[in-house]
């Protein structure tokens, strides 16, 4: 694999802010996806605390499975705000993210992680409370990260995780639920869409504590 390090086209901070307010909702990637149709819905994430939901730019890292490095250095590149997506394809034999790596990123102002793959030092994360999504956990660190090996790595390149292809740069909603992902040139169809969503729950919501026969709710919504 290639080393690549190209640079990150971040959405508008103030699109960021306009998603930010969507967390206040319950299920925000739910609404999300939903809005896409239930595209870009990434699903079988562990969160460190479940109450956990973030927005942000992906800053994605890819790394072959074949010879996973350490990743540390990509901090460096990240900026406050970022959600840093460490592609290592699933495995479970060797742990890509800790504690230590949580901390830089709370130093580094760095939203969250994901990493689709394995990690360590949870009971540390979550004392940090660092938002992190990961597939698995493991007390082995990297071999090659003992020895200093942080090439070859892919930084700001799309990846492809749990099937859904993450672009850098595209606005990541995230939760206990799992991960929606909004490409930049959607973003302001998919605010819309999802600012009609929250409207509607929020109408039903109100119909079934009036009283509200399923029947009714169907006829009117079509679906729930």
């Amino acid at each position: 694999m290639q080393t690549v390090y190209n640079d990150l086209v971040r959405p508008p901070r103030e699109t960021v802010e306009a998603f930010r307010e969507v967390l206040k909702e319950y299920s925000p990637s739910c609404l999300v996806t939903d809005a896409r149709k239930r595209v870009g819905a990434i699903g079988g994430f562990h969160t460190v605390r479940p109450e956990h939901k973030v927005v942000g730019p992906a800053l994605t890292v890819n790394l072959s499975v074949d010879d996973l490095v350490d990743c540390m250095p990509v901090l460096a590149r990240a900026e406050p705000g970022d959600i840093v997506v460490v592609a290592c394809h699933g495995t479970p034999l060797t742990a890509m993210w800790g504690g230590l790596m949580s901390t830089l990123s709370l130093k580094a102002g760095i939203t969250a992680g994901v990493v689709d793959g394995a990690v360590r030092d949870v009971d540390e994360i979550r004392d940090l409370d660092f938002p992190l999504w990961y597939r698995s956990t493991v007390p082995r660190p990297s071999p090659t990260a003992v020895h200093d090996r942080t090439e070859p790595v892919q930084v700001n390149v799309p990846v492809v995780v749990g099937g859904q292809v993450i672009r850098p740069g595209d606005l990541l909603v995230a939760d206990e639920n799992g991960i929606a992902v909004v490409p930049q040139a959607e973003t302001d169809d998919v605010l819309a869409g999802t600012r009609l969503g929250i409207g509607k729950e929020r109408t039903i919501r109100e119909k079934i504590a009036s009283g509200a026969t399923v029947t009714a709710l169907l006829e009117e919504f079509g679906h729930l």
